[in-house]
């Protein structure tokens, strides 16, 4: 049992996380995280397992993802930017592609 759960953790860590920003047609900016970006953009775009946050707000534009090195990570980017980023810095990120280790390197 106990090699099953660490070759879970082993696939677990290959896996690529990544996230991403989302415009919707007001202009507001939706922050997600995903394995796979084009299908989670997919969802939100045309299923019920896109954010709730999303529906009825198309048409939708992917406008930034960028790879990290885990889920942990991702998930820590993800807060960071909801929580510490203002409309303007977003759109910053956007613009300059900078690199999320180094924009919150504290």
């Amino acid at each position: 049992m106990l090699s099953l759960f660490v070759l879970r953790l082993v696939i677990m860590a290959t896996i690529p996380w990544f996230v991403y920003l989302i415009r919707t047609r007001q202009g507001t900016l939706y922050c997600g995280v995903t394995t796979d970006v084009d299908r989670r953009f997919e969802e939100h775009q045309h299923s019920k397992k896109g954010a709730k946050y999303l529906k009825g707000k198309g048409p939708l534009t992917l406008m930034w993802s960028q790879q990290v090195k885990s889920k942990r990570d991702a998930m820590q980017f993800e807060y960071r930017i909801k929580k510490r980023l203002n409309k303007a810095q977003k759109e910053d990120l956007i613009q300059q592609n900078t690199s999320l280790y180094m924009l919150f390197s504290d």
